[in-house]
């Protein structure tokens, strides 16, 4: 029994979900099991449930693991050639059946006139292209399938000629395939789709794409439009399996990638290493506090201080002073040239992206926060255009019922995550007729009043905020701006603007509205305050509404004062629960004799 199951079962739960491969370590910090996952979360969890049922193997590994980590990857695909990439490096003890090649699977492209896509378990010294290797036998056969039926590629076991005009079999007739056999296909054209085929295994290429879209258009002009279709289809298809992979890239043979992520006071870099065209490797380094453009160079330095590893290529997000400097140093110790580069587009924005979602999900491991909140608030931050992350959070709603029980509620989000404790309740004393304005005023005055107020001892009223959100447009944002101003509060104030569903459509200031997509973690934690302070100040509102209709009449009957109704109201909630109610159950809640209780019930009965 592997004493640290607990450990491992909590930190496996708090895994993203995405797609990646899992490292697993035994005391001495040796590697001894590599897996890839489409789901990390679920995969890893799996090995450390309480009651699995593994095999004696897979048991046998679970006991011995002291730690895991873990590599996050854009794609089951990524993930596959990572694996793949790592168990040829390490050679874990448990992956046994993948340490010589007949683990691994091939497709390959016959020679001749017409060849054919097939699956191959080795790799042999003839005349043919392979593809590969990949771990999965599965995802071999199906990959070769999908290709020979998308480009509808010939399966049977007729050998074709140039002469062949035999009659075509039902494949054909079903679209399943092209009619090698009829003789209406040159060499030249079949070599030009085994081309497109090849490029569809490997991901797509966007010159192959542009040539067929120049070839579709061209076969549309001369009102072909049967092979224009055909043409569409396979576009379609190479666009849509094309998935990019990031794992294996010949052109990154030695290169770094430097990216960070933080939140409130932890700080986090990553670092992927790639060597010959692989990606190998992932460092990560958390700090108390965040690491400045200005210290970069010193991080990057004592990074390489004790390594001769050092690649050609470095990535990073932005300059840093002193970079001119680190190059020379690190070109002097590896005695090869060294270049920074800080990408905007294509394969290294790319990488870059990959390698800080790696970041944050290792800092959202370590906070038991998920990642998507962490990077909420950064986007929040580069949306609203704020100085800093704003990690405490402010949300105001005004809620009544036409101009009685007039209410308002205000939510807390500390670091993405509601802080209840911090809740307030206002109930507004200045205006007695409908006014959302004038209500807003109020409350925001009375809130920073606290604030201001030296003999304060509540310190939800003592925290400034680092943002200020209210409910509505640019007329509620211009409504408490100034009186903000006025008692020296410098806060940013923005309001959450609806659409006729009652949902968030955008973020309002006081010149205008701010859109955010509604795919982007920012708008779906915006989305979720609204909807908290919405609740939060609606259930007050009728709680107050539901005690001022209720306990005069409630008050009425010798021996019930405003505590026992309130107990009686807050107990029952509301007017149907309270009406079903028993003479024996009001005695008992209110704890009054059965006399009483009888007249109450009576009270109650011509209420409703």
């Amino acid at each position: 029994m592997n004493k640290n199951l607990p450990a491992l079962r909590d930190k496996a739960s708090h895994l993203t979900k995405s797609p990646g491969v899992y490292i697993m370590k035994n005391s001495a910090k040796d590697i001894i099991y590599i897996g890839k996952a489409k789901n990390l979360h679920n995969r890893v969890s799996s090995y450390f449930r309480e009651n699995p049922d593994h095999t004696p193997k897979v048991a046998k590994m679970v006991s011995l693991v002291e730690d895991f980590e873990f590599i996050v990857t854009n794609s089951e695909y990524e993930a596959l050639l990572l694996e793949c990439s790592l168990i040829k490096q390490h050679m874990p003890k448990y992956n046994i059946l993948l340490k010589d090649d007949k683990g691994y699977h091939y497709i390959k492209i016959t020679n001749g006139d017409y060849p054919r896509i097939k699956t191959a378990l080795q790799y042999e010294n003839d005349s043919a292209t392979y593809l590969g290797p990949y771990i999965s036998g599965f995802v071999t056969k199906n990959t070769v399938e999908e290709v020979n039926r998308i480009f509808m590629l010939p399966v049977c076991n007729r050998r074709f000629s140039k002469s062949d005009r035999a009659r075509p079999c039902l494949n054909y007739h079903i679209k399943r395939c092209m009619g090698v056999c009829t003789g209406k296909i040159s060499p030249k054209e079949y070599a030009a789709i085994i081309e497109q085929a090849v490029d569809f295994i490997k991901g797509g290429s966007k010159e192959t794409i542009k040539k067929l879209k120049d070839a579709m258009e061209q076969a549309a002009e001369n009102l072909d439009f049967e092979l224009a279709a055909s043409l569409r289809d396979r576009i379609y298809a190479i666009e849509k399996a094309g998935d990019s992979q990031l794992i294996i890239e010949e052109s990154l043979r030695d290169t770094d990638v430097f990216a960070q992520a933080h939140n409130v006071d932890d700080f986090c870099i990553s670092v992927l290493s790639y060597r010959n065209g692989r990606l190998f490797n992932k460092n990560t380094f958390f700090f108390s506090n965040a690491i400045s453009d200005d210290s970069m160079c010193e991080f990057i330095a004592s990074f390489y201080a004790t390594s001769s590893d050092i690649p050609k290529s470095i990535i990073i997000e932005n300059s840093f002073d002193g970079i001119e400097l680190c190059q020379q140093m690190l070109r002097e110790k590896s005695c090869h040239a060294v270049y920074f580069t800080i990408p905007q587009k294509g394969q290294g924005k790319a990488l870059l992206s990959m390698c800080k979602n790696n970041a944050y999900e290792e800092l959202s491991l370590k906070k038991r926060r998920s990642s998507s909140e962490i990077t909420a608030l950064e986007e929040l931050q580069s949306a609203l255009g704020l100085e800093k992350t704003p990690l405490y959070i402010e949300a105001y709603d005004i809620s009544n019922l036409s101009s009685s029980s007039m209410v308002a509620g205000m939510v807390v989000f500390e670091n993405g995550r509601p802080l209840k404790n911090a809740y307030k309740k206002f109930s507004i004393k200045s205006i007695d007729i409908q006014n959302d304005y004038a209500s807003m005023r109020e409350v925001l005055e009375r809130r920073f009043l606290h604030y201001c107020d030296e003999n304060e001892d509540d310190m939800g009223f003592k925290h400034l905020p680092d943002l200020i959100f209210v409910d509505g447009g640019k007329g509620q944002v211009n409504a408490v701006e100034p009186i903000l101003r006025k008692m020296g509060i410098d806060v940013p104030v923005f309001g959450i603007v609806k659409n006729s569903k009652h949902r968030t459509r955008a973020i309002s200031h006081s010149g205008g509205e701010i859109e955010i997509s509604s795919k982007s973690n920012a708008f779906m934690m915006i989305t979720r305050i609204q909807d908290e302070m919405h609740r939060f100040a609606i259930t007050f509102q009728r709680k107050k509404h539901a005690k001022e209709s209720l306990e005069p009449l409630l008050t009425s009957v010798r021996g019930i004062g405003p505590k026992k109704a309130q107990k009686i109201i807050l107990h029952f909630k509301t007017r149907q629960a309270l009406a079903n109610a028993s003479v024996e159950e009001l005695a008992q809640v209110a704890a009054i004799n059965k006399e009483t209780a009888a007249e109450l019930a009576k009270i109650i009965e011509n209420m409703s």
